[in-house]
């Protein structure tokens, strides 16, 4: 039998590579000779940088960039050993964690630190770049990005608008004579699962600005700018990033990055299935077991059980979740394509305790599932 182990983390107990190895010990104690491959997966957002380490050969770069309130900090990105494929994670520079709590206010960050890794990639010779966007605490239309790649923000008095949310509606003009020329020599692609339009009720302000420190009568105010810079861009380039699906993605970056970098929005787990060869290793598979810390409606979102969900089903390999905690109907598993879905929680207790025992619950979990598999071979 072969078996491909593609999980998710279970978010602060374990990781992909351990879940990988913990299944792996709970089935050879049923099937010692059976052959296993580990392709752990990420769906984009923060910690996907430590999964793709591996499937590119890559090796992390330190990097002086600018944080989201323009402090110099020291951060990391991956680069394949050939110099071809970076894959940069957005949270390292312009995230929500480098900030404290009382900081948090997205009128005033900027993505520039963003756009400081990319050309640092691209002046490296990198020729694929990969962006991840989740955990921004930006909302400044990829701006700052936009800057750091030489383009130059003016308003209406010539004056060169330093980027940041607060400024998107001020843009008069936007200056493209400074564009670092290796730029077009890059294909970027940029992890994205959200569906939010550039502004509006589903919009970057008013969907993702509260939680990102504005108050309500600045998400008004960082909407209007998003509509001004949105006609801005369509004078400009001749896109209308409204009509960009995912464009709200990051505080705008989502649509930014397809103006000022030319970049396709693509569904993170599916990048990183790329990545992993997913496709190709499931050739000849007889289950896929997958898994995450809580299977629940959000699941069905652009998270990493849909996407193995739906490559497997493609070969028609049938996939197992083990997961630490279940919350959804019979119909919902049948709907999301689930052949086996189970909690591998085996006692009552709280939360802590769960985690505590991740690693025994998941190992008895994969334990049985093999022992009901050699049973129906029997």
């Amino acid at each position: 039998m072969k078996f491909i182990l593609a999980p998710d983390k279970y978010k602060g107990s374990l990781t992909g590579r351990e879940f990988c190895e913990t299944v792996a010990c709970g089935i050879k104690k049923v099937f010692p000779n059976v052959e296993i491959i580990n392709r752990p997966l990420a769906d984009g957002g923060d910690g996907t940088i430590d999964v793709v380490a591996d499937y590119l050969n890559a090796s992390k770069v330190t990097v002086k960039v600018k944080d989201p309130l323009f402090r110099e900090i020291t951060t990391q990105y991956l680069l394949s050993e050939d110099k071809q494929t970076a894959f940069i994670e957005m949270s390292e520079a312009s995230g929500y964690k480098l900030l404290k709590k009382s900081e948090m206010n997205c009128m005033e960050t900027t993505t520039l630190g963003t756009g400081e890794m990319i050309v640092d990639a691209i002046e490296k010779g990198a020729k694929n770049v990969v962006l991840g966007i989740g955990g921004s605490a930006t909302n400044d239309g990829g701006m700052g990005m936009a800057v750091a790649l030489g383009y130059s923000f003016l308003d209406a008095d010539g004056n060169e608008l330093e980027p940041i949310g607060r400024n998107l509606g001020k843009v008069e003009e936007i200056q493209r004579n400074n564009i670092n020329p290796k730029l077009s020599n890059a294909k970027i692609k940029v992890a994205c699962d959200v569906n939010n339009p550039f502004y509006g009720d589903n919009g970057a302000a008013k969907i993702y600005g509260p939680q990102k420190g504005a108050s309500g009568e600045e998400v008004t105010f960082l909407d209007s700018g998003l509509r001004s810079f949105a006609k801005v861009l369509r004078s400009t380039f001749d896109i209308d990033v409204q009509n960009i699906p995912g464009a709200g993605a990051a505080g705008g970056v989502g649509g930014g990055a397809v103006v000022f970098l030319n970049a396709e929005l693509a569904s993170g787990v599916d990048l990183v299935m790329e990545l992993a060869n997913f496709d190709e290793v499931l050739e000849g598979a007889d289950w896929v077991i997958t898994g995450e810390g809580q299977l629940d409606g959000q699941t069905f979102s652009g998270k990493t059980i849909n996407g193995v969900v739906q490559s497997a089903k493609k070969r028609n390999v049938p996939i197992a979740a083990f997961c630490g905690s279940i919350d959804v109907t019979i119909e919902e598993m049948q709907k999301m394509g689930l052949d086996y879905a189970v909690s591998i929680l085996n006692q009552i207790g709280n939360l802590e305790d769960a985690k505590a025992k991740t690693t025994i619950n998941l190992e008895l979990a994969s334990y049985n599932f093999a022992n009901l598999l050699r049973l129906g071979k029997d």
